[in-house]
Formats: structure tokens, C-alpha cells, sequence
């Protein structure tokens, strides 16, 4: 476990159990969601550079529009 790990660990024992357990949720969901997109990607692996072509091409032709800074970044950031 990385030093940086333990001193997280460390801090959220101190916290009350519904913490502990919310926290406990989303680590558990965003590790469940990054398992998902490897395995998707290493299926197709074509796929994610035919995405990004895509996106390219999009904003390029002026069919994007910018992010709400709300969305684009989330409470818990530091931007």
C-alpha cells in the first residue's frame, strides 16, 4: 500500500461510520467503473482512438459547446 493510501485510510478511520461507508461506496464504484472501461477498451481496441477521431471532428466543425464549471469539475476537485 502507497504512503499516500495509508495516510487517506488513516484520516477516514477517524470519521463517523456513514462517512466511512459513503466513501467506502464510491471508491468501490469508481474501481467497479475503471474495471468496465479496460475491459471494453481491451475488447475493441480500435474504439477509443475511433472516439476521440470523432470528438476531434466535432469540436472541430463547432458541434461542441463548453462544460458548466459545475459539471466540468466536481465539488470535491481542487481547481
Amino acid at each position: 500500500m502507497t504512503e499516500l493510501l495509508e495516510q487517506a485510510i488513516a484520516k477516514l478511520k477517524n470519521l463517523p461510520a456513514n462517512e466511512q461507508d459513503a466513501i467506502a461506496a464510491m471508491i468501490l464504484e469508481e474501481l467497479e467503473e475503471e474495471r468496465y472501461w479496460d475491459e471494453a477498451f481491451a475488447r475493441y481496441p480500435d474504439r477509443l482512438a475511433l472516439l476521440a477521431t470523432e470528438a476531434m471532428v466535432e469540436y472541430r466543425t463547432g458541434k461542441t459547446q463548453e462544460l458548466d464549471s459545475a459539471i466540468a469539475y466536481p465539488i470535491w476537485s481542487k481547481r
